[in-house]
């Protein structure tokens, strides 16, 4: 008997994948938690029934959190992703030799145990000695820590959940309170095709905070409708204006320093949503 996986991501859309085991399929105290095999994406986690990442595709959006940001400050040197608890942007934040501590706030510890055991190709920077993982309300860190951080990223779910108030006003002022007087910030923004207003609303939120705005994009192929966006918010720092050259070639699959500004080239029906 075969076995399959579907995402509804709309009620009438979805992605399936063929399942050849399950490993894991627990309700945490926060979320359903899923760890898959699939045929053709590998190791597979879902939480509350959408995909986080996936072995074959997960660099795409690990690389794009981490390194447009991290090439637009120009020192780095303690950095928080709020969420990410499988660990791919803190492995990709430690390919970065000016970051002396990357903190990890996720607030389902679940997720890391099972990222560190089946998902150990993502979550292998965890243990490192520059890296600090706390198993919290990533909402409450931003509150208790004011003026720290040169970078915040913000590595989350979609809206729903424990996810609902990393996409408000607040959540932005409060990371804005968190950085320092230079500081940047990046989120995950979720998709034009199906959910424009998000993207929309969200950008008119971050405005009202930082003075530099910029919105980019990749292709990720599991998530809903493969092109997904990210938000930057940034006190000093334009990403459109840093010297590509300078930017060192890294160990990456996805991102490179041609790609930096060629990802703030938006779709015209994805700009008209920024406006």
């Amino acid at each position: 008997m075969e076995l399959w996986y579907t995402e509804k991501q709309t009620p009438s859309y979805g992605i399936t994948a063929k399942v050849k085991e399950t490993y894991v399929s627990e309700q945490t105290e926060f979320q359903k938690l899923d760890m898959i095999e699939t045929e053709e994406f590998g190791t597979m986690l879902v939480l509350d029934g959408m995909v986080m990442t996936t072995d074959k595709d997960e660099f795409v959006y690990h690389e794009m959190v981490a390194h447009p940001v991290l090439y637009t400050h120009p020192n780095p040197r303690k950095v928080l992703v709020v969420g990410g608890g499988d660990g791919g942007v803190i492995r990709e934040i430690l390919k970065h030799p000016s970051v002396e501590k990357a903190v990890l706030v996720d607030i389902d510890g679940k997720v890391i145990e099972y990222s560190k055991k089946y998902l150990p190709n993502i979550a292998c920077g965890l243990d490192d000695p520059r890296v600090e993982v706390i198993v919290n309300d990533g909402f409450m860190h931003i509150h208790d820590h004011k003026n720290e951080y040169d970078v915040v990223m913000v590595d989350s779910t979609e809206p729903v959940g424990p996810a609902v108030n990393l996409f408000t006003r607040g959540f932005y002022q409060g990371i804005y309170d968190s950085l320092k007087e230079d500081g940047i910030f990046v989120a995950q923004t979720d998709n034009p095709w199906f959910t424009p207003d998000l993207i929309s609303s969200v950008n008119r939120d971050v405005k009202e905070v930082f003075p530099i705005v910029r919105v980019f994009w990749a292709n990720v192929p599991t998530y809903p409708s493969g092109l997904w966006t990210f938000t930057m918010g940034s006190k000093k720092y334009d990403p459109l204006e840093v010297d590509e050259s300078a930017i060192p070639e890294i160990d990456t699959k996805y991102y490179s320093p041609r790609l930096h500004k060629a990802a703030f080239v938006l779709p015209k029906f994805v700009e008209d949503l920024v406006k």
